[in-house]
C-alpha cells in the first residue's frame, strides 16, 4: 500500500487555511487614499452633470421663450422667423454636443475611477462609485452586502417579498422595514439608466442571487462536490504514485547508461564536466523535473476542488491568475522585446567582425609582411589591444539604451554607484595602466632585454597593462609596477648591442706614484684584450679619472656584446687584471695601506715571485 506524500499534503492544507487571510490582506491593500482619489473624480463629474442640468435649463427657457415670440410673429415676418427658428436649432445643438460632451466623460471616468463590488456569494452583483452624503463607496458596499447576506440567513424569506420604493430623492430596494440599499439620481447617471430601471435591475439580481445561493448550499449539491472533491484527491494521488515510479525508472535507465552518454565534456585539453560530475548533473535534472511535474498536478487539482464550492470559486480564478498573468507579462514583454534583440545582434555582429579584421591587420604588422610608415612591429599587439577594448565599450554604450530597464532610475543609479566605486578604488591600477600604455609607445624596452630600473638589474621576462617583471642574475623575479617605471629612470643594456656599437664595460684601480701610467695602461688593455666576452674588434681605453694623495685612479672601458652575460664579463676582467699585474709585479695597492720598507715579503702570490727575483721587502701596515 502507498501513501500520498506528505509535502504535497502539507502544501495543500497550507493554501487552502492561508488563502482567506492572504485575500483579506490583499482587500484590505485599497487604502483610504484610494477612496479618496476616486470621490475626488466622482466629485467633478457631478459638477459637470450640475453645470449641465444647470445650462440645459437656462437653454429650455430661452427655447421657451424663442417659441412664444414665432407663434406672435405674422405670416409676413417670415425671415425673423426663420433666424428664431435658426436660433432654436443652435440652442439643441449644443445641448447635444453637451450632453455627447458628459457621455465621453463618464465612460473616461469609469475607466479610471475605483469602484466597490457588492458580492455577498462571490459574484459581484453590482459595483458602488458614488457615496451618500458621508457615507463612501466602500461603507456603502459593504453594508449592502452585510444586509443581502441576513436576508440569505433569514428561513423565512420570501423573494416576492422584496420590494421596490419610491422616494423624495431615491428609489429604495425593501424587504419589510430594513432598507437593503437606495438608489440616487447620481448612481441612475453613473449607469445611464432612470432610477426606477436601475433598482428593478438591482432587485431582480438580488432575488436571482440569493435563490441559486440557497439550491447551491441544499444538503444534495453539498454531498456532491464532496464526492467529487474526493475523486479528484485520489486522482491527484494515483498520478503522483505513478508519475513517481516513472521518474524513479528514469533515474535508474540514466544510471545504466553511463557508460555510453556520459564520457564527460571537454573544451580543447581541459576537461570542464568528467563523467561522474554529468552523470550527477543528469540525476539532478530528472529529480528537478519530477518536481516540477508534482508541483503542477497539485497546482492544476486545488483551483478544481476550490472551483467546486461557491465560496471558493474565487480563490481557484486568484490562483490560475498567479501562474498565468506572471506568463502572459513575460511571455508579452519578450515579444515586445524582439525589436531591441535582433538591434543588439546586429550591432554585436558588426563590431565583432570588425574587431576580427584589426586583429588581422595586427598579426600582419606584427610578422613584418606589412609595413606602416613610423609604426613599429611590437606596438601591433598592443594597439590592437586598445582598439578593441575602445570598439567594444562603443558597442556597450550604444547597446545600453536597448538594454531591458536601462532606463529605470535603479538601473541608472546602480551603475553610477559602480562607476564611482571603479574609480575610488581603482586609482592606482589606473595610474599604472596609463602608465604601461605609455611605455608601450616609448619604447625604452623590449622583452629579454637587459635593464636597470631604479635599483633593480635584470632581464625583462613580462611586460603587461599593470606591471613589468624582471628577472635578475640571482634568478629572482621582481615585479615593478608600470607607474614607478614612468617616474624613475631605466637603463637599457641590451640598446648598444641592437646598434652595433658594443656596451662598455668599466672598472677601477688605483695604483701608487711609483709605477708609470703608461705600464699601467698597458697591463689593463692586456687584461681586457684576454678577457672573453670583450670584442677585440674594438679596443679597450684608459682613462685616468683622478690623482688622488696616495694614489691615481685608473678606469679601464672595454667593449662587449654580452649584456645579459655582464656579471660573467666582469668577473672574467677582474681576474685578468689580476693576473696581468701580478705577472709584471705591480703591486695593487689599497688606498687605506701604506708600505714600509723593512725587508718583509712584497704583496704578491707566491707562484709569482721567482727564486732570483731579489725585491725590496715590505712591511703592510694598517694606516690608522
Amino acid at each position: 500500500m502507498f501513501a500520498f506524500p506528505k509535502n504535497i499534503l502539507y502544501f495543500s492544507l497550507i493554501v487552502v487555511f492561508s488563502f482567506p487571510a492572504l485575500s483579506q490582506d490583499l482587500d484590505t491593500s485599497s487604502t483610504v487614499s484610494q477612496v479618496d482619489s476616486s470621490q475626488i473624480k466622482i466629485q467633478n463629474y457631478k459638477n459637470l452633470v450640475e453645470e449641465s442640468v444647470f445650462r440645459k435649463r437656462a437653454d429650455s427657457l430661452l427655447k421657451l421663450e424663442l417659441i412664444e415670440k414665432i407663434s406672435l410673429l405674422k405670416e409676413r415676418d417670415q425671415l425673423k422667423q426663420a433666424e428664431l427658428i435658426g436660433q432654436i436649432k443652435e440652442i439643441e445643438q449644443k445641448d447635444s454636443l453637451r450632453n455627447t460632451a458628459r457621455n465621453e466623460k463618464i465612460l473616461e471616468m469609469k475607466q479610471t475611477t475605483k469602484g466597490f463590488p457588492v458580492a455577498p456569494f462571490g459574484d459581484t452583483l453590482c459595483t458602488v462609485y458614488i457615496k451618500i452624503g458621508p457615507v463612501h463607496p466602500k461603507e456603502r458596499a459593504a453594508s449592502i452586502t452585510k444586509k443581502i447576506e441576513i436576508l440569505y440567513r433569514d428561513d423565512s424569506f420570501v423573494a416576492d417579498s422584496l420590494k421596490v420604493i419610491a422616494s423624495e430623492s431615491t428609489v429604495d430596494i425593501a424587504y419589510g422595514e430594513m432598507i437593503l440599499m437606495s438608489v440616487t439620481d447620481w448612481d441612475a447617471l453613473w449607469e445611464d439608466k432612470t432610477k426606477d430601471q436601475l433598482a428593478n435591475q438591482l432587485a431582480q439580481n438580488i432575488k436571482v442571487a440569493i435563490a441559486l445561493e440557497l439550491k447551491n448550499n441544499s444538503l444534495k449539491n453539498i454531498l456532491i462536490r464532496t464526492a467529487l472533491t474526493l475523486l479528484i484527491i485520489l486522482i491527484a494521488y494515483v498520478l503522483v504514485f505513478f508519475l513517481k515510479r516513472a521518474f524513479r525508472r528514469l533515474a535508474g535507465w540514466v544510471r545504466s547508461k553511463e557508460d555510453i552518454y556520459f564520457k564527460g565534456f571537454k573544451l580543447r585539453n581541459y576537461e570542464i564536466l568528467p563523467p561522474k560530475r554529468e552523470l550527477e548533473l543528469a540525476l539532478q535534472l530528472v529529480t528537478v523535473l519530477k518536481g516540477i511535474v508534482f508541483f503542477m498536478v497539485l497546482y492544476i487539482a486545488l483551483p478544481i476542488i476550490f472551483s467546486l464550492f461557491p465560496f471558493t470559486k474565487g480563490w481557484a480564478n486568484t490562483l490560475f491568475d498567479w501562474v498565468w498573468n506572471p506568463a502572459k507579462e513575460i511571455f508579452s514583454a519578450f515579444w515586445n522585446y524582439l525589436p531591441n534583440v535582433f538591434s543588439i545582434v546586429v550591432i554585436y555582429f558588426v563590431t565583432h567582425y570588425a574587431t576580427k579584421l584589426i586583429r588581422f591587420i595586427s598579426h600582419e604588422v606584427e610578422a613584418g609582411r606589412l609595413t606602416l610608415s613610423g609604426f613599429h612591429k611590437d606596438w601591433a599587439a598592443p594597439t590592437f589591444n586598445i582598439v578593441r577594448f575602445l570598439l567594444y565599450a562603443f558597442m556597450f554604450i550604444v547597446i545600453f539604451p536597448y538594454l531591458p530597464g536601462s532606463s529605470s532610475p535603479i538601473f541608472q543609479g546602480v551603475s553610477v554607484f559602480l562607476g564611482i566605486l571603479f574609480s575610488l578604488g581603482s586609482s592606482t591600477a589606473i595610474a599604472n595602466a596609463v602608465a604601461g600604455l605609455v611605455i608601450t609607445y616609448m619604447r625604452p624596452f623590449q622583452l629579454g632585454d637587459r635593464v636597470k630600473i631604479g635599483e633593480v638589474t635584470g632581464q625583462v621576462i613580462e611586460k603587461s597593462l599593470l606591471v613589468t617583471r624582471v628577472k635578475t642574475v640571482k634568478n629572482e623575479y621582481i615585479t615593478v609596477p608600470n607607474a614607478s617605471i614612468l617616474t624613475g629612470h631605466t637603463i637599457n643594456y641590451s640598446t648598444a648591442k641592437e646598434s652595433d656599437e658594443g656596451l662598455i664595460l668599466h672598472t677601477s684601480v688605483t695604483i701608487g706614484y711609483d709605477i708609470s701610467w703608461r705600464k699601467v695602461h698597458e697591463l689593463l688593455i692586456a687584461a681586457a684584450e684576454a678577457s672573453e666576452g670583450v670584442i677585440t674588434s674594438k679596443k679597450p681605453f684608459v682613462l685616468q679619472t683622478s690623482l688622488d694623495d696616495n694614489y691615481v685612479s685608473y678606469q679601464l672601458n672595454a667593449y662587449t656584446d654580452l649584456p645579459d652575460r655582464m656579471a660573467w664579463v666582469y668577473s672574467n676582467l677582474h681576474q685578468n687584471i689580476q693576473d696581468k699585474f701580478n705577472e709584471a709585479g705591480v703591486e695593487i695597492l689599497s688606498p687605506h695601506y701604506r708600505a714600509v720598507r723593512d725587508g718583509h715579503q712584497v704583496g704578491l702570490p707566491l707562484e709569482y715571485l721567482q727564486k732570483d727575483y731579489k725585491s725590496p721587502s715590505f712591511k703592510i701596515e694598517k694606516d690608522k
